[in-house]
């Protein structure tokens, strides 16, 4: 697929197709800021792109009464006085929202505003709706491919999950009966024999574990009515208990969505970081902070570990796993030492600008208060 995506005209990647269709408006149409939708789970939109000097907390729900929701519904352009962004915004404005239509389906929405009253008379609503017209085959286009290479990938990994559970799962488990027996059938005063056999038996024990955690990995996903934040959260939960770590979480996400492609990369490098906390670092507390408000994500994991001088070799392949995952989403990515020891893993998708609109949850699990 990445072959013949390289031999396209253009690009496939939905989001890079959004902020030129955002571009190409601002040329033709005025709007001070802007953002492109698509379809999300639980009935609301995913933003994909966004323009402006700050971030806005626009109002996602299909269910609300609103131009969004009415321009999805009769995919006719909407025009308004107010603002649709819901912690407010200009206090006059001109609002248009156009959407992007392929045949009879509706593969997103483009939401522009400007401070001018009365900026888009029939004419221009007609020019910018020609525009988006001509942007809607791309993005879905777009949004077709991502959503098999996501198929793909989903099928893949439970496949392997399969195979571990029903292959080498299931005979270390045999193996380390095996091992029970023997140590049941030895004679008395074979303590060097037993001692062996008991270190073994813990060996394959710990194995089994790895390779529990390993499948756990491979099933979590992002539930589409759940969200990143919680999704990293309770895989954080999970490995922190059986690992013997205490989880600090600080979870701050709006009710908007991130394209699932996106979330799906951001999750996996939260996971690899973990990971990396529980094998590598030797570490007593892990800190996990996400603040997901679509454009914008940030996932920081940190911990109180050896460092990453120490751990560098061992987790070097994780490293660049994780640099390739945030490549391909366009985040930034940084992994430094933490202060006074331990290491921060943090990813950060587009501006770092804060609305200061949503309130965080802020929580600490201890490894004994996991059920």
């Amino acid at each position: 697929m990445r072959t013949i995506a390289r031999q396209l005209p253009g690009t496939l990647d939905p989001r890079s197709i959004a902020e030129r269709l955002l571009d190409e408006l601002r040329g033709v149409v005025p709007g001070e800021r802007g953002a492109v939708f698509t379809g999300g789970g639980g009935g609301r939109l995913e933003v994909l792109a966004q323009t402006g000097p700050d971030r806005v907390d626009w109002e996602t729900s299909l269910a609300a009464d609103t131009p969004i929701a009415e321009a999805w519904a009769s995919q006719q352009p909407q025009t308004s006085a107010r603002s649709l962004a819901r912690s407010g915004g200009f206090a006059e404005c001109s609002t248009l929202v156009l959407p992007l239509v392929t045949g009879v389906r509706t593969v997103g929405l483009v939401v522009l505003e400007t401070a001018q009253t009365g900026a888009y008379p029939q004419p221009t609503v007609s020019a910018a709706n020609d525009l988006a017209g001509h942007a809607a085959l791309r993005l879905e286009t777009a949004l077709l491919f991502d959503d098999v290479r996501s198929l793909a990938t989903a099928e893949e990994r439970q496949r392997l999950a399969r195979e571990i559970h029903d292959g080498v799962a299931q005979e270390l488990v045999m193996v380390g009966y095996g091992i029970d027996n023997a140590i049941a059938e030895l004679p008395e005063g074979a303590d060097a024999a037993a001692g062996g056999l008991h270190a073994l038996r813990a060996e394959v024990t710990r194995v089994i574990t790895e390779l529990r955690l390993s499948l756990f990995e491979l099933r979590t996903d992002v539930d589409r009515h759940g969200g990143l934040a919680s999704a990293i959260a309770e895989y954080a939960r999970t490995v922190g208990a059986s690992a013997g770590l205490r989880v600090h979480l600080s979870l701050d996400e709006s009710t908007a969505r991130l394209p699932a492609s996106v979330e799906s990369e951001l999750l996996r490098i939260a996971q690899e970081a973990v990971t990396n906390a529980r094998k590598h670092a030797n570490a007593a507390n892990l800190w996990v902070s996400c603040e997901i408000d679509p454009p914008y994500a940030r996932v920081e994991i940190s911990d109180d570990g050896r460092g990453i001088g120490e751990a560098a070799g061992d987790g070097s392949y994780g490293m660049s796993i994780m640099a390739e995952r945030a490549h391909r989403v366009r985040a930034d990515l940084d992994i430094t030492p933490r202060d006074p020891t331990g290491t921060t893993v943090r990813v950060v998708l587009g501006s770092r600008v804060r609305r200061g609109s949503v309130t965080p949850r802020q929580q600490e699990v201890r490894p004994d208060s996991v059920q």
